[in-house]
């Protein structure tokens, strides 16, 4: 199987068939994925729209990678691999968790199709207890704070939603000192010779 028929099973999956709105499987899964964004599920709005991050947290996070959105899109060299795949719900906090059954399904096969990554952007808790075991149940400022200790394979990010502006109000250092680098790390990936 290459990535393109796991894309075409991922994409047909029903395992959450109790889901709200149904199964809907967003993501964007290359081969020639060099950098992964992680994220923990898609909202509703995504879910309307069947395209990860369409909206205004994803106007910010591009600006936080510094790619503008044909980039975002287009360039194969760039993976979207949510925790869950599907919208899951409203819960009384926000969306609720991603559904489980879609990492212990798909999460370890869609890797293994994207062996080039050089960079994850780990972004929220689910992704982080997933992708740094080492640092699970930590919270998410204090393993930001700290990252240089993951990098450069890893930057665990806050969710880039505007419900987030108090934290990073609260945490100056990622936007003056975390952010340039990850605009660094993120365009040195893609203007490199290998890419």
């Amino acid at each position: 199987m290459d990535a393109e028929a796991l894309a075409a099973d991922i994409r047909a999956c029903t395992i959450c068939h109790d889901l709200p709105l149904g199964p809907k499987p967003i993501f964007k899964l290359s081969s020639k994925a060099r950098i992964l964004i992680v994220g923990q599920a898609p909202g509703r709005l995504t879910h309307a729209a069947g395209l990860p991050f369409d909206d205004v947290s994803g106007d910010r996070l591009r600006d936080w990678m510094g790619v503008d959105r044909a980039t975002f899109y287009d360039d194969p060299r760039i993976g979207i691999l949510p925790m869950g795949f599907c919208y899951p719900g409203k819960g009384s906090g926000g969306d609720l968790p991603p559904r489980t059954e879609c990492a212990e399904a798909w999460r370890t096969k869609a890797l293994a199709y994207m062996p080039n990554v050089e960079l994850t952007l780990v972004i929220g808790r689910y992704a982080m207890d997933w992708h740094l075991p080492d640092v699970q149940g930590a919270r998410i400022s204090d393993v930001a704070r700290d990252w240089q200790r993951f990098w450069p394979d890893h930057i665990v990010l806050p969710h880039p939603s505007p419900r987030n502006n108090r934290w990073l109000r609260q945490n100056p250092f990622f936007e003056a000192e975390l952010l340039p680098r990850v605009r660094e790390r993120v365009e040195r990936i893609l203007n490199s010779e290998s890419g």
